[in-house]
């Protein structure tokens, strides 16, 4: 495997909405081609949140060496500067070795960062960070959107509706009284070569409730029963861990656990869709079908000396 093209290293990167069937594409591939596989997955960065984010099994990490999964304790702070520096360095270890990676997910922002650098925003600030979530929790996320929107519309998309994107921005306009995305970037340390995989939702939503209803039937509730309450404050930032959780305490049923964690499933894959759609790739594909016998294996096997 050629893991370098003029001296820095090349990591292959295969986006995808929630439930697209990505993960099994990457590891046929990964394995196949003797890559490594890392992980751009906002949650699955946790130890202890398996069942729920459908982290890869202790078999398929066996079959093929993952990066970037299970790296933090999940009551602890993990922000996108610290994923992508350990991306980084997953990949500059790897073409040491004179091997290449795969990098698979869903999360965007994470991917973004990758190929484009580290936003150059000033550190985190706890304390108006503190204030912003307790505003949070009394005037809802919407509130808070409408807030930034009115400062800093551009960076409004780029939240993806996560309340802790929302709250890191809102804190720098306060503090800077400018838009996160007005900073520059740092230098990226390696290139990318990025595909997206982005099926129409009527073949995403079959597979959001089936692997729902699986996930459900194999303990989701059960973990998120186990997480105390800082975890569980983390955790409730993925879908379907609050869901999870009343399951497990008999205050929702199976089914209307599972309606619930559907619905938030499919306008979390909209979501997404929509940013890959806003945001340039080599390739894209709209089904699994179609990209395992096109341009990225034959590209990935060209790499192969």
């Amino acid at each position: 495997m050629r893991a370098s093209v003029s001296d820095v290293p090349v990591a292959w990167v295969l986006g995808a909405p929630t439930a697209s069937g990505k993960s099994a594409v990457a590891l046929d591939l990964a394995e196949r081609l003797g890559l490594e596989i890392v992980v751009a997955d906002a949650m699955q960065v946790y130890r202890g949140l398996d069942v729920g984010t459908a982290k890869p099994t202790r078999e398929e990490q066996a079959r093929v060496r993952h990066h970037m999964i299970d790296v933090v304790a999940v009551d602890a702070g993990f922000s996108v500067a610290d994923w992508v520096r350990g991306a980084e360095q997953a990949i500059l270890d790897a073409a040491g070795r004179g091997g290449g990676c795969l990098v698979v997910g869903g999360t965007g922002f994470y991917l973004d960062a990758l190929a484009r650098g580290l936003p150059l925003t000033p550190p985190a600030d706890p304390g108006v960070q503190a204030r912003l979530w307790t505003r949070l929790e009394e005037e809802g996320l919407d509130v808070l959107l409408g807030a930034l929107a009115a400062v800093a519309p551009e960076d409004v998309v780029r939240t993806e509706r996560n309340p802790r994107r929302v709250v890191r921005a809102l804190e720098i306009v306060e503090r800077t009284g400018r838009a996160p995305s007005s900073f520059g970037r740092s230098r990226p340390q390696v290139r990318v070569d990025r595909t997206w995989l982005v099926p129409d939702m009527d073949v995403l939503a079959p597979r959001i409730e089936a692997r729902a209803r699986a996930m459900l039937v194999g303990g989701w509730a059960e973990e998120a029963a186990r997480l105390d309450e800082g975890a569980l404050t983390t955790a409730s930032q993925a879908i379907g861990y609050g869901e999870a959780a009343a399951l497990s305490r008999g205050e929702l049923s199976f089914e209307e656990a599972l309606e619930r964690i559907v619905v938030g499933t499919r306008q979390y894959a909209k979501r997404q869709r929509t940013w890959f759609k806003r945001h340039a790739a080599e390739r894209v594909f709209e089904n699994v079908a179609e990209f395992v016998r096109d341009d990225l294996e034959r590209w990935l096997a060209s790499q192969v000396d």
